[in-house]
């Protein structure tokens, strides 16, 4: 039998398994498009609770949240605040500009820091040469910055300011339950400080597909349509709103598994030589390692990890990304360890 490569490239390769596929089988459904999906209707209600939303609504993945977002709160023309990196710039095919004639002002550097000074210095004067500050984008846990939780304290400052001057936050929370679970902060307080919030099922929870959008009621409305007009508004969904509400009330906790085998994999690989990895930067499942071996960049090394059957993704020139997620273990970290000390001898 061919042994399954070790897959640290993302906690998106996360499969379902018996019991999540059981669900998924035998869920309720119904037409969500017509008289409704009575499982979509119990993961969005779950959802909104578990977030202290008013409401949500089931789409198929992270970006289509974020874009429905983007779309219902703003209009061609106007300009987005947006932490530098962040998924919703970085990593969605420019949609910002090309779905909704949205242009960004992007703040912070590469550890994913939202200054409070900067976010108001950020802020367009009401002037005709200008676009208009529409709304504040922020990203919990940040991806690009290697899974950081940025602090409550950030968030708080954050919204008081932008109540202040009536601007509207989005928080994409693509990972928050694992910023929730590092940080012992529950979701719906760090949600309470946004206006609307995204939550992905197919990342650490382990769904197979599937993201909500959540807010105040008057946002989902501007939120349908916009939904509508991406297509992401499906049919017999429930079957897939089983496995993800599954994940919600099942799944949160264990991520403290992953954070652990993230710290565990920083030290380890840290060690070695022609890597660099700090196990205190690690707050969550994420673990970047650089790479500064003479013979080795990131490309090269990932490829030579992949010939002994370790997957692993390049985030720069000299930085690899490792995730730990739910089928990952610590027989996989011993696999990662031993091929990388054989390749970098």
């Amino acid at each position: 039998m061919v042994q399954a490569p070790a897959d640290f490239r993302s906690d998106t390769v996360t499969r379902a398994d018996a019991v999540m596929r059981g669900l998924m089988a035998d869920a309720l459904v119904g037409d969500d498009v017509l008289e409704g999906d009575p499982t979509v209707q119990r993961l969005e209600q779950a959802a909104a609770d578990w977030l202290g939303m008013e409401g949500s609504l089931f789409v198929p993945s992270g970006t289509m949240a974020n874009q429905v977002a983007l779309g219902a709160w703003t209009r061609p023309g106007d300009e987005i605040i947006v932490q530098r990196f962040a998924h919703v710039t970085t990593f969605e095919a420019g949609a910002a500009g090309y779905l909704h004639g949205l242009q960004s002002m992007t703040v912070g550097g590469e550890e994913g820091d939202f200054d409070l000074e900067q976010v108001k210095a950020s802020v367009r004067p009401e002037f005709i040469h200008c676009p208009p500050s529409r709304l504040i984008c922020m990203e919990q846990t940040h991806n690009y910055a290697g899974g950081r939780v940025l602090p409550l304290q950030v968030f708080e400052d954050v919204s008081g300011f932008a109540r202040e001057v009536g601007i509207p936050i989005h928080l994409d929370g693509a990972r928050l339950a694992n910023a929730v679970v590092a940080s012992g902060v529950s979701a719906s307080t760090y949600a309470s400080h946004a206006d609307s919030v995204s939550l992905c099922f197919s990342k650490g929870l382990g769904a197979p597909v599937g993201s909500i959008i959540a807010g105040r009621q008057d946002f989902l409305e501007r939120a349908r349509l916009v939904r509508k007009r991406l297509g992401g508004w499906m049919r017999q969904s429930g079957h897939l709103a089983a496995a993800a509400l599954h994940a919600l009330e099942n799944n949160v906790p264990r991520l403290a598994q992953d954070h652990s085998l993230a710290q565990e994999l920083s030290q380890r690989l840290g060690a070695l030589p022609g890597l660099e990895s700090d196990p205190a930067l690690v707050q969550t499942n994420i673990a970047m390692v650089q790479v500064t071996h003479s013979d080795y960049d990131a490309q090269a090394l990932l490829e030579a990890l992949g010939r002994e059957g370790v997957l692993v993704m390049a985030m720069g020139e000299r930085r690899l990304r490792f995730v730990t997620h739910l089928d990952v273990g610590p027989e996989d970290l011993d696999r990662l360890e031993k091929a990388a000390r054989d390749i970098l001898g």
